[in-house]
């Protein structure tokens, strides 16, 4: 397995890398010298960041791209704007998401699943044919030990508003989803040389559970870690693991076996042909 270790002169596409655990990745990476491209809702909030990582960095070399993950539409003109660059892509790590939240996305998808797999799902496919031509490369995927409490995904419930009070239920979902899509990945990229991960950062203090209901939102963070703990796994997954594409791993980069429905290829291979179809004429 090719490691990363040194990226200078390589290219890192974040998503949400303005914030949380995203930023911490963008730092990490920014310090080995990486060429970055930060994928954010809002490009005023991420100029300060930028002008931060390129000091980090020791070069101008950060970019930051509008892309809202609740917006089909958002996510291909995003793709577009990276792809337009003419420049390898070696590094794609698909961090943004919403936790404890209710609605729908523009484009009529549960909340949850619509921002955490299906534009990110979008994204990596309008990539997939650069990070071949880059390889080799690596796709990370920011899941969650939620998924382990999804019992499977409901085709019907993804396509309505959030029905649970609290959203951890339909956010459970949209983790399976993400776990996996990157075994899927794994399957129809082999021997490619481009490798995908699913890793878990654990409950980690970011803004994505600022919307989780009173009195939910005080207990959890009793737990939570920090921004730079969260980000250890995903670094690592960037970076150097050494294992078998489409693995899972836990907050300490641990290889895990993710739950039982996340084993299920049939699941996978038809949550890729779903994705793939809503997707289509975004």
């Amino acid at each position: 397995m090719t490691k990363l270790r040194d990226l200078a002169g390589k290219v890192v596409v974040i998503t949400g890398a303005n914030i949380g655990i995203g930023r911490a990745v963008a730092e990490a990476m920014a310090d080995r010298g990486a060429r970055l491209r930060l994928l954010c809702r809002s490009l005023d909030k991420a100029a300060p960041v930028v002008e931060e990582l390129r000091a980090r960095a020791g070069h101008d070399d950060v970019v930051a791209i509008a892309c809202d993950l609740g917006s089909l539409a958002t996510v291909r003109t995003a793709a577009t704007a990276l792809l337009a660059r003419d420049e390898p892509l070696h590094v794609l790590v698909n961090n943004a998401g919403v936790a404890g939240q209710r609605g729908l996305t523009t484009d009529g998808f549960e909340l949850h699943f619509g921002v955490n797999h299906l534009g990110h799902f979008l994204l990596t496919t309008l990539l997939l044919d650069r990070l071949r031509a880059s390889a080799p490369a690596r796709i990370v995927h920011v899941a969650s030990g939620n998924h382990y409490k999804a019992p499977g995904l409901d085709w019907d419930a993804v396509q309505k508003p959030t029905v649970s009070i609290t959203g951890l239920p339909e956010y459970g979902a949209s983790k399976l989803a993400n776990v996996l899509f990157s075994a899927e990945l794994a399957r129809r990229l082999a021997g490619t040389r481009v490798t995908t991960y699913a890793v878990n950062p654990g409950r980690v203090a970011s803004n994505i559970w600022q919307r989780l209901p009173w009195p939910f939102r005080p207990l959890f963070k009793l737990t939570m870690l920090s921004t730079a703990e969260g980000a250890f796994s995903t670094i690592r997954a960037a970076l150097d693991l050494e294992a078998e594409s489409g693995r899972y791993f836990d907050r300490r980069a641990r290889e895990q076996a993710p739950s039982a429905p996340a084993q299920d290829l049939a699941l996978a291979s038809e949550l890729w042909e779903r994705s793939l179809a809503w997707t289509a004429d975004a």
